[in-house]
């Protein structure tokens, strides 16, 4: 899990990811062409990822082409996941909860503009005296 997490810290081995779950497989010149560092740096990047398992090579003829193995994700989402615990029992967990309470907010935002009305008392932005004591 380690050398998983450690491979998918650099943001251009996430791309080269992204890249082979969008395609069945690509060749190491393709993927170093839709980037603008040296492909040697390539390279390296695509032998971490081999060397962590995410990514299979197979030579055909005199090209090598890598195809993505998510698989050896699944032992670090899992572990993720164990992060996101319900907040309430009967309430949803973890960034569900966030969105609904973000929901909850926009909802109760667009009333009070609809109804004219102080969010902190409901009662209407005209009839709210100033605390000048």
């Amino acid at each position: 899990m380690d050398e998983v997490a450690g491979a998918i810290a650099d943001p251009v081995r996430r791309e080269i990811l992204e890249m082979l779950r969008g395609a069945a497989r690509l060749s190491a010149g393709q993927i170093a062409e839709r980037f603008a560092i040296s492909r040697p740096a390539v390279s390296r990047h695509l032998r971490v990822l081999r060397e962590s398992g995410l990514v299979r090579d197979e030579l055909v003829g005199r090209q090598r082409f890598y195809v993505l193995d998510a698989s050896r994700l699944t032992p670090l989402a899992r572990w993720l996941a164990s992060f996101d615990v319900p907040v309430a029992p009967d309430r949803p967990s973890g960034w569900a909860h966030r969105l609904d309470a973000l929901e909850t907010e926009v909802h109760r935002t667009r009333r009070e503009r609809r109804t004219g009305g102080h969010p902190a008392d409901g009662v209407p932005a005209d009839d709210v005296k100033e605390n000048t004591a």
